[in-house]
C-alpha cells in the first residue's frame, strides 16, 4: 500500500461483508441510530444463481436484484455507509478495533461483525463451475421444485448418500447416486437402494455436458453418458476472510466460525453471521442471523443509565 487514509471518525460497528446477513445487520443498527460502515467486495457466493427460492415474499426473485434493493433501503438511513473495499488487516480489542482495507483506508470501530461468507471449492472436472448454482445445486429446498420429477443425481458416497437419496426422492423418483469411484455401501444399504429404485453409478466422472449451465448429461471415464437435468453437490468450503482467525476467533470442526445464539464469536466485541457460521445456506437464515447480530451488537453498545 502506498499510503493510508483514516476514515472520518470511529464507527460503532464495522461490518465486513455486504450481502444479505451484513445488510440485515446494518438495517437493524441503522434503525437504532448507530454509526455503521459496511465493507463489501461485491463477490457474493450466489452470484451465478439466476433465481432465489424459498424466501418468503421474494420467491423466484433475482439474487442480484434483491441485494440491490436491500442496499438502497439500508443506505437510506443516514448513519449507515458502504464502501466497495475489502478488509486486509485487523488489530485491537473490544471497544477499539482498527481495520485496514485494500485501498489503504484505516477504520476504527467499537465492534466488528464478519458476514464474509465462504467460497465453494468445486470439483475440478470441466463443467462443474459453469453449472454451479444453475443445474449443479446444493439444496433441494432452494432448487428441488424446479427439477421435480426430472432425472437427478447426487454426488455422494456411503451413509450420507443414502440419507440424501431418501431426501431427494421427495422431489423425484428418477434418482442416481454418483459415487465418482467405488461405492462404499454395505450389503444392507445396497439392498435398500435396490428396493427404492435408486441407481448407483460408480464410474468416475470425466466432465459435465451442459448448455449455458443447464446440465444435459455426465460424461464418464469409460465413455458412457448419464443423462441428468440436475446434480446435487456438497462442495468443500474455504473462508473468504481469514481476519477472524488472526483475531483469535474459534472455528468449528467443519470450518465455520463458532457463534452463540446471538451470533457472538469467542472473542469479545466480534460477531459473525450468515454462511460464514452455518451450513444452512439460505437467504432467510442469513437475514435472520444478521438481524440477531444487529440486536446483540446494539445491546452491547448501550450506555449505562
Amino acid at each position: 500500500m502506498e499510503h493510508q487514509v483514516a476514515f472520518e471518525a470511529p464507527v460503532d460497528v464495522l461490518i465486513i461483508g455486504g450481502s444479505y446477513a451484513g445488510l440485515s445487520a446494518a438495517l437493524c443498527l441503522g434503525r437504532a441510530l448507530r454509526q455503521v460502515l459496511v465493507l463489501d467486495s461485491g463477490q457474493p457466493a450466489n452470484r451465478p444463481t439466476p433465481h432465489a427460492h424459498n424466501f418468503l415474499g421474494q420467491d423466484g426473485a433475482s439474487p442480484a436484484d434483491l441485494a440491490a434493493q436491500a442496499r438502497a433501503q439500508v443506505l437510506a438511513y443516514p448513519t449507515v455507509r458502504l464502501l466497495a473495499e475489502s478488509a486486509v488487516a485487523a488489530t485491537g480489542t473490544d471497544g477499539d478495533f482498527t481495520l485496514t482495507t485494500d485501498t489503504g483506508r484505516v477504520v476504527r470501530a467499537s465492534k466488528l461483525l464478519f458476514t464474509t461468507g465462504v467460497r465453494d471449492v468445486l470439483p475440478t472436472q470441466p463443467g462443474f463451475a459453469a453449472c454451479w448454482g444453475i443445474s449443479v445445486i446444493h439444496c433441494p429446498y432452494c432448487h428441488g421444485y424446479e427439477y421435480r420429477r426430472q432425472p437427478t443425481g447426487t454426488l455422494l458416497n456411503g451413509e450420507m448418500a443414502l440419507h440424501h437419496a431418501r431426501l431427494l426422492r421427495q422431489w423425484t423418483p428418477q434418482l442416481t447416486i454418483v459415487t465418482d469411484g467405488p461405492a462404499t455401501f454395505s450389503p444392507e444399504q445396497w439392498a435398500q437402494l435396490d428396493r427404492a429404485g435408486v441407481r448407483v453409478e460408480q464410474t468416475p466422472v470425466r466432465e459435465l455436458h451442459h448448455h449455458a449451465g443447464k446440465l444435459t448429461h455426465l460424461a464418464l471415464t469409460d465413455g458412457r453418458q448419464v443423462p441428468l437435468a440436475a446434480l446435487y453437490l456438497r462442495p468443500g468450503l474455504a473462508q473468504h476472510c481469514l481476519l477472524p482467525q488472526e483475531l483469535g476467533c474459534t472455528y468449528t470442526k467443519a470450518g465455520y466460525l463458532q457463534v452463540d445464539g446471538m451470533q457472538k464469536t469467542s472473542v469479545p466485541g466480534i460477531y459473525a453471521a450468515g454462511d460464514v457460521t452455518t451450513p444452512m445456506r439460505a437467504l432467510s437464515t442469513a437475514v435472520a442471523g444478521g438481524t440477531l447480530a444487529g440486536v446483540a451488537l446494539n445491546s452491547e453498545l448501550l450506555a449505562p443509565l
